[in-house]
């Protein structure tokens, strides 16, 4: 019943063009950025800043990867290099005395020069083949992060990151990193949502779905994907440093490896390809869901009086979690966001739809 359409009748372009199509998903967004914004009020420090926070710029960097996957259909497995482009980028960038504002856009921009070399082998290539290709020059940016002690400062060191200012006001509070968090990943999905309504949201979905066809209807493969590339890219430049500046506090390599490529992957894949809100329940599944499941087979084995070793206690939680992954996708495929969307698509018409024949 919140999710009912009576009034609304798109009856024109511009309506039927809006953000929120139906009112109650309006609505349910209005009412989680007010929850957003009293979380520091409400959660305490440890939760806020150890679960709430790299949730949401994980999902800013998830977001990104769905436009070049999601909506472009290039699957891209060298995504942490990126994210590390930026990180890097921005922190000898405030070093030498550039503020934090201006770090993270030229960090932004030097993942985006770095991912448009992806989307150089993605015009050659396509499908399992450019994944190999992105695959390969993961592995490239993994060398020169291990090798080169002037940008990572060697291969087991890390580099400290610089306290972050923004507006001339140092941020060293728990709810100030919070806060910045949370704008950056409103911004990311303003962004997002306004694109899947867009001639470019077109132009990449139909790139996606068939670049051949798309060019004979006039859309240029070449541009889109480069495009497309390049604005994954920045969103996981600034993503990679506000990552190191409000969470990790230093780089290195290890958080940028090529393991961290499939995990957020797997968090697009999860949450469903060219959902929004797919994006925000696979981070969530794929970063805390771990964490939730490992308190909970503790307190089990507490309360049962189970005599569980260490080595197995670790283990378990890895196999409920899997296990989870596979349940989820066999009884929707598609992820998350579509099984969101079955539900919401069942609600709009409940009760009514038991009275047809």
């Amino acid at each position: 019943m919140f999710y009912r359409l009576s009034g609304v009748y798109h009856s024109s372009l511009i309506s039927d063009s809006r953000m929120f199509k139906v009112p109650a998903d309006r609505n349910l967004a209005v009412f989680l950025l007010l929850i957003g914004l009293a979380a520091p009020f409400i959660l305490p420090s440890l939760y806020l800043n150890s679960y709430i926070l790299p949730w949401l710029i994980w999902t800013a960097a998830a977001l990104g990867l769905n436009l070049v996957t999601g909506w472009a259909g290039q699957l891209h497995l060298g995504y942490a290099a990126v994210m590390a482009v930026g990180a890097y980028s921005a922190i000898h960038t405030v070093r030498l005395g550039v503020p934090w504002e201006i770090a993270l856009i030229i960090g932004g921009l030097a993942a985006s020069v770095i991912g448009s070399l992806f989307a150089f082998a993605a015009l050659r290539v396509k499908g399992l083949y450019l994944a190999l290709t992105t695959l390969a020059m993961q592995f490239v940016m993994d060398w020169v992060l291990t090798h080169s002690p002037t940008i990572s400062g060697g291969s087991h060191a890390s580099l400290q990151a610089p306290t972050l200012a923004l507006l001339g006001q140092q941020i060293t509070s728990d709810a100030g990193y919070y806060y910045v968090a949370l704008g950056w990943c409103v911004l990311v999905t303003i962004f997002m949502l306004n694109l899947k309504r867009t001639g470019l949201g077109r132009a990449l979905v139909a790139v996606r779905e068939k670049d051949f066809a798309a060019a004979i209807l006039g859309v240029n493969s070449f541009y889109y994907k480069i495009l497309a590339f390049a604005a994954s890219s920045f969103i996981a430049g600034v993503s990679g440093a506000l990552l190191v500046a409000t969470f990790y506090f230093l780089a290195a390599p290890e958080q940028f490896s090529v393991n961290v490529s499939i995990q957020v992957l797997a968090m697009v894949i999860v949450g469903g390809l060219g959902s929004i809100i797919g994006s925000y329940f696979g981070v969530a599944l794929i970063l805390l869901v771990p964490g939730l499941v490992n308190g909970l087979v503790v307190t089990a084995s507490e309360e049962l009086g189970m005599q569980v070793n260490v080595e197995t206690l670790a283990h378990i939680p890895n196999a409920v979690y899997g296990a989870l992954i596979v349940i989820i996708l066999m009884i929707e495929p598609l992820g998350l966001g579509k099984l969101y969307g079955n539900i919401r698509d069942y609600l709009m018409t409940w009760p009514f739809d038991q009275l047809r024949k």
